[in-house]
């Protein structure tokens, strides 16, 4: 078998997870987009507008395409924040809380999908490679700034 790259593998494996995703999403009427969204959000105190980018891990401009289009389909709803007048909380419409259910049930199936073909240690060691590379990246440990690297 042919070396491949951690990336490769990392990029290849989410790629395949994310078409999976939006297969089911189909079924739906959804995107895996929207899915994740609906769960990213708090289903009993809505969650702040601001917030919800970087918990995601997106760009404002992509979510908020999502968040519009999610309104139009009657999904979410956006409130007041009640502890910063100029804030906003999405909060999702009892259709949101049902289809928040359906995408929670795909990643749950997902998951015990895994699980069932994967032994304990193999998912810890799984986990615990995750956890490097993420502390790897978030210490800039790989790759650091142009100016950093001068001093």
């Amino acid at each position: 078998m042919k070396d491949i790259t951690i990336d490769y593998a990392l990029r290849a494996t989410w790629q395949a997870v994310a078409r999976m995703y939006n297969e089911e999403a189909k079924r739906f009427d959804s995107t895996m987009a929207v899915g994740f969204t609906l769960l990213s959000i708090d289903p009993k105190t809505g969650t702040p507008s601001t917030a919800l980018g970087p918990k995601m891990g997106m760009e404002a401009t992509s979510l908020s395409r999502i968040l519009k289009n999610m309104e139009e389909k009657g999904l979410i709803e956006r409130r007041p924040n009640p502890e910063d007048g100029r804030g906003v909380l999405i909060h999702l419409t009892d259709f949101g809380l049902e289809k928040r259910t359906d995408s929670k049930d795909v990643v749950l199936r997902f998951n015990e999908a895994v699980r069932a073909e994967v032994t304990q240690s193999e998912l810890e060691g799984f986990f615990a490679v995750v956890r490097k590379i993420n502390h790897l990246i978030s210490e800039k440990k790989i790759y650091k700034k142009e100016n950093e690297s001068n001093t």
